[in-house]
């Protein structure tokens, strides 16, 4: 089967350890199913481990991708949750468990013509989701969810910043916040991904690092350093600052005097239960949201899909689609 394997790693030349070639089909070992892939979509995980970032070079070559939707071997529509993990070891939260895994980590990842994963993970996809879509979910948008509501538990009503908007969690976050009453806040550099935030529901848009209408009870915090001081200084006294990711640098100046005098809260969040999955989905269907996509690129442009990437090209979701399906519905 045709996948896409890291096989080195370079922190300047991310895309010389990317090879697109066929290996064997993946046999799954008792208690996993093997899914017939219909659609991935990238994410910033895949160019770390690419880049070497919180990923050994000895578990090289892995299969890239954590995102996926297709067909179980019943012929079952199904979503892949991404988080493989003992739900037990985490008291019920499979994110807790010291030995969890994201896809592509110590399994083999989603940019492929099948898979295989715990049973447990497969969530039968809904019929109002196309695969495209259901592509998108399992690790941005859950993502997004679990920082909104589970972390952060955010309530019709509460005001929300969300920094660099344009990346997939950032625009789930802007996206699912204003779905659930929420007044959103984005920042961006770009003036088109600010323009794309209003239509996602964001109240205001505005450039990185500019003052806000007002103070907010949450910050949505993915980008690290380059927006760590202005989430600070947006936040209300007592509010909360999410943290999911770094994309701009993982050692922030710390501002320890603001955070004990204003009583800020600093929580970090990662990945999604399968149970946040399923209550994202409800969600979903009742309020009529949808992924953005940026676009969908075939299997055999993954290379071009990591470029756009790095270019900061994106705003919302890139779906991959292996070349052994037709059925996009």
């Amino acid at each position: 089967m045709l996948a896409a394997q890291a096989v080195s790693q370079s922190a300047a030349d991310p895309l010389s350890g990317l090879v697109l070639h066929d290996i064997p089909l993946p046999q799954p070992r008792p208690g996993w199913s093997r899914v017939r892939v219909v659609a991935s979509s990238l994410n910033m995980h895949d160019l770390w481990t690419l880049r070497g970032v919180g990923h050994p070079a000895e578990q090289l070559p892995i299969v890239l991708g954590c995102d996926a939707a297709g067909y179980d071997e019943h012929g079952n529509a199904v979503i892949v949750h991404p988080v493989i993990a003992d739900p037990d070891a985490g008291g019920g939260d499979e994110t807790l468990d010291p030995n969890r895994a994201l896809m592509s980590e110590k399994y083999d990842g989603t940019f492929a013509e099948y898979l295989c994963v715990p049973t447990r993970n497969l969530v039968p996809k809904p019929g109002w989701l196309s695969f495209d879509e259901a592509a998108c979910l399992p690790v941005a948008w859950t993502t997004a969810y679990r920082m909104l509501f589970t972390q952060a538990g955010v309530r019709a009503g509460d005001r929300v910043l969300v920094q660099g908007a344009g990346g997939g969690v950032a625009s789930a976050a802007i996206t699912l916040a204003a779905a659930a009453g929420a007044v959103v806040y984005a920042t961006s550099r770009s003036e088109d991904k600010r323009a794309q935030a209003l239509t996602w529901g964001a109240r205001a848009a505005l450039p990185t690092g500019a003052r806000l209408p007002e103070r907010v009870d949450v910050v949505i915090e993915t980008v690290g350093e380059a927006t760590w001081s202005h989430s600070l200084k947006s936040l209300r006294p007592g509010g909360t600052v999410v943290v999911a990711g770094a994309t701009s640098g993982m050692n922030p100046p710390a501002d320890l005097g603001r955070v004990f005098y204003m009583q800020q809260r600093i929580l970090g969040s990662t990945g999604c239960t399968r149970a946040e999955l399923v209550a994202m989905l409800r969600m979903m269907e009742a309020t009529g949201v949808r992924p953005v996509i940026d676009r969908v690129l075939p299997l055999n442009d993954i290379h071009k899909a990591f470029q756009l990437m790095i270019d900061g090209a994106l705003t919302g979701k890139l779906v991959i689609n292996p070349p052994n399906t037709e059925e996009r519905s």
